[in-house]
Formats: C-alpha cells, sequence, structure tokens
C-alpha cells in the first residue's frame, strides 16, 4: 500500500482537489456534526481539515443508503464517515479500496449464520448485530448504535471504528489480524506483539478470569484487531497499559 508512483500520487492529490472543490461539506453541517461528535474531540485544527478532506473524498465514493426505511440524512452521512475517515487519517484513502457501499439500519439487524454441531449437523442460527462488514462487499451498521456513541464515548467501544477497521484487515484478501502496514513497518514485530497479547487473552477467557480488554476480541485475531484498533482511539491509555507493545504496534500503523 506504501508504494505508489509519484505519478499515482499526483493523480490522486488532482482527484482530491476535485473532490472538494465540486463537492464540498457544508460548513454549517461539518461544524454541526463534529462538534457532537466526541471522538474527534482529540483531533487539533490541523488534523480536522485533513479529516474534512477525508470525509469529503469519502461521501463523493462510497454510497450511504439506509435500509427499513430509515431516512439518512447528510448530517448522519458526515457523522459515519468522518468516524470512518479517522482510522485512515494517516494512511491514505487507498485503504479503503475495494467496496463501495455503507447500509444503515435503524437499529440492530438480524442475520442468519450456518453453524455446525457437534455431530456435523449444520443449523441455520439467527442473530441481532450492531454491524457487520463484508470482505468485498458492503459494510452495515445499526444508525442507535452509531448515534449512541457519537455522544457517549465508551472506553474501547465504537462501532464505526470497529467495522472499518475490518474493512482494513481485508485489504489483503482475508480478514485475520493482519493489515497492509505501513511503509518501514516490521511484519515480524506486529505479529510477535499482536499474537502475543491475543493468546493471553484467549488464556484469560478460557480461564474465565477478568480480561484486560474486552473478551470479545478473543473470537479470532480479526476480531482482536478491530477491538484494539475501537480502544487505540477511544481509549489510548488502556491499551497502553495492558499491551504496551500493541499500542506502540498500532501507533506506528495509525498515526
Amino acid at each position: 500500500m506504501s508504494g505508489m508512483r509519484p505519478l499515482g500520487i499526483a493523480l490522486r492529490r488532482w482527484r482530491m482537489r476535485r473532490i472538494l472543490k465540486r463537492h464540498p461539506i457544508p460548513h454549517h453541517i461539518w461544524q454541526k456534526v463534529t462538534r457532537r461528535v466526541l471522538l474527534l474531540r482529540r483531533l487539533d485544527a490541523l488534523q480536522m481539515a485533513h479529516l474534512r478532506e477525508m470525509t469529503t473524498w469519502f461521501l463523493d465514493r462510497k454510497s450511504i443508503t439506509g435500509a427499513q426505511g430509515l431516512e439518512v440524512t447528510p448530517s448522519m452521512k458526515v457523522a459515519v464517515a468522518a468516524q470512518a475517515c479517522l482510522l485512515i487519517l494517516n494512511l491514505g484513502v487507498e485503504y479503503f479500496d475495494g467496496w463501495i457501499e455503507v447500509i444503515l439500519y435503524p437499529g440492530a439487524f438480524r442475520v442468519n449464520h450456518a453453524q455446525m454441531d457437534a455431530i456435523g449437523l449444520v443449523h441455520d442460527e439467527a442473530s441481532a448485530l450492531t454491524g457487520e462488514s463484508w470482505l468485498r462487499g458492503p459494510l452495515i451498521l445499526s444508525w442507535d448504535d452509531v448515534d449512541r456513541d457519537i455522544f457517549h464515548l465508551q472506553p474501547g467501544h465504537n462501532v464505526v471504528l470497529h467495522e472499518f477497521a475490518h474493512k482494513l484487515d481485508g485489504l489483503n484478501g482475508v480478514a485475520n489480524g493482519m493489515p497492509p502496514l505501513r511503509r518501514g513497518m516490521s511484519r515480524k514485530r506486529w505479529t510477535e506483539a499482536l499474537s502475543g497479547a491475543y493468546d493471553e487473552l484467549c488464556q484469560q477467557v478460557a480461564a474465565g478470569k477478568s480480561a484486560f480488554i474486552n473478551p470479545y476480541a478473543a473470537t479470532s485475531p480479526a476480531e482482536f484487531f478491530a477491538v484494539l484498533s475501537e480502544y487505540f482511539f477511544t481509549a489510548p491509555d488502556i491499551l497502553k497499559n495492558c499491551c504496551p507493545t500493541v499500542h506502540k504496534q498500532l501507533t506506528l500503523f495509525y498515526e
């Protein structure tokens, strides 16, 4: 992802300037939304200006539509896009390549998944989700949960960050906790840091002990990376205290 040629970089910058000129976010909408999103309060003026550019690009290139009769307003679109672009603020828009659609449900939505039981029989099981990210397909969110996260900054929890982190993770073709790393980062150090912390978490959860982060992260390496990303942006001190080597790797990646 980091090996773009100068011509490619120049072309992206030209396209970005064109988008900013032709499809700007109205000032009153940007101010109204970003003042409400608690997650963005750590950003300085320069970072906010860059985030606005990235959000403008996102809204031009990605579709955000409602399901089950939900009317999606411009403010709702900006709220989703701005939080999503926080992840790629220092990575670049190419990290959101390969898909085009975000679908908002009014609340938690039900999905059916095939599950195999102990004797090999497959059953359809329904579950209610607040978000789901398909590898090359759409990303789905519950607006109720997105709206809650806007006003209540919960340590280690943000549905937008979680699901869009899955998009970063899947950019290599498989969601396994290994997104395309930035230039100069060591794949070996990343793997050692995250694998070690993941194994420790799985042992704690299996033993019924109190986990150092949300135990849902022990579901898989992909969920571990998504939950880590939530902590990195919503509760960095917690992540740094419990997993300093992981926090260091995520700092190199996201900042």
